[in-house]
């Protein structure tokens, strides 16, 4: 009897121990939805269906986009939160909700203990710009010219607190530069006035400004990354331009599962979403909007999470960021 128990214990764990695997394998068997927490357009909106698409294609299933917007992506990112942990709901993760609203204001979720991190997607590089009459042809005569007189120039951005702000504010730290923050409701009516003369800079997305440069209706000085991108190759880094060594800043996109997924269905998607981001398709799709490709394990994307919200925590506290609740 002892006999039989114990084989019957040991055929038990064999099949626990197989169980995961064979999950793995045979995931998905029904289309997945995709919760994008932005309205359609957005560089994560957009992101997430190019990938979408991809891995819906390497895997025989359909990945359904599902737009969620609403409160600087809380909505959409709370749904996820609250789904079946069971691989069929998945979140297009990006920085905002999920590395700098933490650090500003009180939300019903932690990024870092409520979602799976899944894999990144995308890197979205910004670049410091000018109206073409600033008194400066590369960035380093741009430094001199507004750490010279301080308090004088002015740099916008969509709002208090948003990504091209702490951008701004990053670099401008970085540069030992005192210029005057004008925000905005949205990057649209920053963009505009930027390009009209009445703000002297901004940091914003390469995505949202490189038709503008390429136009002449605005000067550029340097990316954020540390290398350059590849949608505007001929513009070099600020690390190299404005003599700022280890200088690196971009925004980041990903996918994300609810808390205890399933980690053989996060391992798949993982590395159907690293495999299908080595393929040159994806770069020249995301050259076009300005975007850098990217990819991690679930392991790498977690440990990048933390650094990021600790990152930008430092941002917002030496710049005494706060925003009204």
């Amino acid at each position: 009897m002892r006999k039989r128990a114990r084989t019957a214990v040991l055929a038990a764990l064999a099949l626990a121990f197989a169980a995961g695997p064979v999950l793995g394998q045979q995931y998905p068997n029904k289309p997945v939805r995709v919760i994008v927490p932005w309205p359609p357009g957005q560089a994560t909106d957009l992101a997430a269906r190019i990938v979408a698409e991809k891995i819906g294609q390497q895997l025989g299933q359909t990945f359904v986009i599902d737009n969620r917007p609403g409160a600087g992506g809380q909505i959409g990112s709370e749904a996820v939160v609250k789904a079946a942990p069971d691989g069929y709901t998945l979140l297009a993760s990006s920085s905002g909700p999920l590395s700098i609203m933490p650090n500003l204001q009180k939300i019903s979720y932690d990024p870092l203990k409520d979602l799976t991190p899944v894999s990144l997607t995308a890197k979205a590089p910004f670049a410091l710009i000018a109206h073409p009459s600033f008194p400066a042809t590369n960035a380093r005569e741009f430094v001199a010219q507004v750490r010279a007189n301080p308090g004088k120039y002015t740099f916008s951005s969509s709002g208090t607190g948003a990504t091209a702000h702490l951008f701004a504010e990053l670099f401008n730290s970085a540069a030992k530069l005192k210029a005057v923050h004008v925000p905005y409701k949205g990057s649209a009516p920053a963009m505009t006035d930027l390009i009209g003369g009445q703000i002297h800079y901004a940091v914003e997305t390469v995505a949202s400004v490189v038709g503008h440069v390429k136009a002449g209706r605005l000067k550029v000085f340097g990316v954020t990354t540390a290398q350059r991108t590849a949608s505007l190759p001929d513009v070099p880094t600020l690390a190299e331009a404005a003599d700022l060594p280890g200088f690196d800043a971009a925004a980041w996109i990903g996918y994300s599962a609810p808390a205890g997924t399933p980690r053989e269905i996060v391992a798949r998607l993982s590395e159907e979403i690293q495999k299908a981001m080595r393929g040159p398709e994806m770069r020249e799709r995301y050259v076009a909007l300005g975007l850098d490709q990217a990819s991690s394990t679930p392991d790498e994307m977690a440990a990048y999470m933390v650094r990021e919200q600790e990152r930008y925590a430092i941002i917002i506290k030496n710049a005494g960021i706060k925003i009204q609740q």
